[in-house]
C-alpha cells in the first residue's frame, strides 16, 4: 500500500472535487512512491477563498513580528529533526543523490526557515521623517496579502521554501503548486507546519494539471501577488495572464551560465569547479555550467583533465551513499537532453566524452545518462544558446577576452556566471562586464541565504533569498501625519483663494 495524499487547504488533507489520484514515480526504477490527488479550477477557487479570508480576518498578519518568527523557527526544528527522512524522500522522488539532497537541499532549507524568521523581526520603513516642513512621513512595510507561488521540479521543497518562508515571514498567505512529478516533500512539510502553529488556511498546497491550476492562480482577482520558477515560454504566459488582474509577478526562469577560465587560473582548482557545476543535480539546475570559456593555452590540458574527472562519477541508485549522480526526473526530460546532444552532433560540435544511455543493465528501468562533454562547439550551435537542463558541458576555446564576454554576454538569458583567474583587479573588471544577476569569482553555484539570487534579461526578475527577496512580498506604504494643526495650510492657495 503506497500513501495518499489530498490537497492541502484549510489546516487539512482532502481528495478534491474529483477524487481522482495520479501515481509519483521514482525515476531510477519508476516503482510507485505515492499516489496525489488531481487538484482542479474549483478546489484552486476554494483554496485561494480561504487563503483570502484567513488573511483577511488578520489570523496570521496580525500577529507581531516575533510571533511569526517564533513559528517559523519550531518549523525549522521539526524540520531538522526529520531531516533524513525528508531527503530520503526528496532523492528518491526527484532523483537527486542522497547526500546532495540531505547535504545540500535539506541544510539550505532549513537555513532559509531560519533566516527569514530573523529577518521577520527587522523588517522596518523609515520613521518620523519631516520632508514638507509641515508634517512628519512614515515609511511602512505591509504584506502583500495572498500569494500563489509556482515551483518546478528540480528543487521541490528547497524553492518552495524560497517562497514561502519570506511570504510567512512578511505575513501573507499563501498557495503553493508544486510541480505534478515532485510534490512530496512539500506535502509533507504541511503536517510539520500544522504542528508548528501556522495557522489554517495560511499556507495551501494544490496539486494538479499546471495548465488549469497555473492559469487560475494567475487570473484569480483575489491573489494579490504570483511567483514562479519555471521556464520562459511558461513565465510569459504567467506574465500574460496575470495582466487581467494587474497582480505582482516574479519570475525566475532559467539560465545558460557562462564559465570563463583566464590563463593565469590554476588548473586543477578550475578542473573541479567545473565538473562539480556541470553535473550536480544531473545538471538540472538553471544555475548549473552549461558553457566553458577556456583560454587557447590551456585548453588541451582542461579537456583531458575534466574528461578524465568526469568519467569517474559513478552513476546508479540515487539513495546509494556511494553514488554521485542519479536518473533524470523523467523520460520526458531525458529525450530533451538526447535530442540536444544529436543536435550537437549534427551541427558539427565533437563529443568527447558520455552523452549516452548506460549499458549497465541495472540501469536499464531507469531515466539515467552519463554526464557528458562538447567541444568544438561555436556560439551559433543550439547547445550553446539555448538551456538543455542535463548532464551536459560545452567547452569553448578563446584566444581574444573581449571577444568572448560579448559571446559569454549574447544568450537570451541572465541569470548566473563565473570567471577563473588570479588578478583580482582582472576579475572584479569581468564580473562587472558579465550580464548576470549573479557573478562567482573562482567558485560556481554556492548560495547563502544573507545574499539575493536572481537574473536579468529573459532569466526574469525579482529576487529569492536575502532581505531584498522580503521587499519582494511585501508593498511600501507612505502615512503623512500633518504638523501645523491649522485648517488652512500653506499651499492651500494654490487650489482657491489668495496666498496669505
Amino acid at each position: 500500500m503506497v500513501k495518499k495524499y489530498g490537497l492541502f487547504i484549510g489546516g487539512e488533507f482532502i481528495p478534491g472535487e474529483n477524487k481522482e489520484y495520479y501515481p509519483i514515480l521514482n525515476p531510477s526504477n519508476k516503482s510507485k512512491l505515492a499516489e496525489v490527488t488531481y487538484g482542479n479550477i474549483n478546489d484552486t477557487k476554494k483554496a485561494v477563498d480561504i487563503a483570502r479570508e484567513t488573511f483577511d480576518k488578520g489570523v496570521w498578519s496580525d500577529l507581531t513580528p516575533q510571533a511569526r518568527s517564533n513559528i517559523l523557527l519550531k518549523l525549522a526544528d521539526l524540520l531538522e529533526k526529520q531531516t533524513n527522512e525528508f531527503a530520503k524522500l526528496e532523492s528518491a522522488n526527484v532523483g537527486k543523490t542522497i547526500k546532495f539532497a540531505r547535504e545540500g537541499d535539506l541544510f539550505l532549507i532549513i537555513d532559509n526557515l531560519r533566516y527569514f524568521a530573523t529577518a521577520a523581526r527587522n523588517l522596518e520603513g523609515k520613521n518620523f521623517g519631516d520632508y514638507s516642513g509641515l508634517g512628519y512621513s512614515i515609511i511602512k512595510r505591509e504584506p502583500l496579502g495572498v500569494v500563489a507561488g509556482i515551483v518546478p521540479w528540480n528543487y521541490p521543497l528547497l524553492l518552495a521554501t524560497w517562497k514561502l518562508a519570506p511570504a510567512l515571514a512578511a505575513g501573507n498567505s499563501i498557495i503553493i503548486k508544486p510541480a505534478s512529478l515532485t510534490p512530496l516533500t512539500l506535502l509533507e512539510l504541511c503536517n510539520l507546519a500544522k504542528k508548528a502553529g501556522i495557522p489554517d488556511g495560511v499556507l495551501n498546497v494544490i496539486t494538479g494539471p499546471g495548465e488549469i491550476i497555473g492559469t487560475e492562480l494567475a487570473c484569480n482577482k483575489k491573489i494579490d501577488m504570483i511567483s514562479l520558477t519555471g521556464d520562459v515560454e511558461t513565465g510569459k504566459k504567467i506574465m500574460e495572464m496575470s495582466s487581467s488582474t494587474l497582480k505582482k509577478v516574479h519570475l525566475e526562469l532559467g539560465g545558460k551560465a557562462p564559465m570563463i577560465i583566464l590563463d593565469d587560473c590554476d588548473l586543477k582548482t578550475a578542473v573541479e569547479g567545473a565538473v562539480v557545476g556541470s553535473f550536480w543535480n544531473s545538471g538540472q539546475d538553471c544555475t548549473a555550467v552549461t558553457r566553458i570559456f577556456v583560454h587557447e593555452s590551456m585548453h588541451d590540458k582542461f579537456v583531458k583533465y575534466m574528461t578524465e574527472k568526469t568519467k569517474t562519477i559513478i552513476i546508479g541508485d540515487q539513495l546509494k551513499e556511494s553514488t554521485d549522480m542519479g536518473p533524470l526526473v523523467s523520460s520526458t526530460q531525458r529525450k530533451r537532453v538526447l535530442d540536444y546532444i544529436e543536435s550537437g552532433k549534427k551541427e558539427g560540435a565533437k563529443l568527447v566524452c558520455g552523452g549516452k544511455v548506460p549499458e549497465n543493465k541495472n540501469l536499464a528501468n531507469g531515466y539515467f545518462l552519463t554526464p557528458g562533454i562538447f567541444t568544438e562547439v561555436h556560439s551559433d550551435m543550439r547547445i550553446a544558446k539555448e538551456e538543455i537542463f542535463g548532464p551536459m558541458a560545452v567547452i569553448f576555446k578563446y584566444k581574444n577576452l573581449d571577444e568572448t564576454l560579448k559571446i559569454a554576454n549574447n544568450v537570451k538569458y541572465g541569470l548566473a556566471s563565473s570567471v577563473w583567474g588570479k588578478d583580482i583587479n582582472k576579475l572584479l573588471k569581468i564580473a562587472s562586464e558579465l550580464n548576470f544577476g549573479t557573478v562567482w569569482i573562482n567558485d560556481h553555484g554556492i548560495l547563502v541565504s544573507e545574499m539575493p539570487h536572481g537574473g536579468f534579461k529573459q532569466s526574469g526578475f525579482g529576487k529569492d533569498l536575502s532581505m531584498y527577496s522580503l521587499e519582494e512580498y511585501t508593498r511600501v506604504k507612505h502615512i503623512y501625519i500633518d504638523k501645523t494643526n491649522v485648517a488652512r495650510k500653506p499651499w492651500h492657495w494654490t487650489v482657491y483663494g489668495k496666498k496669505d
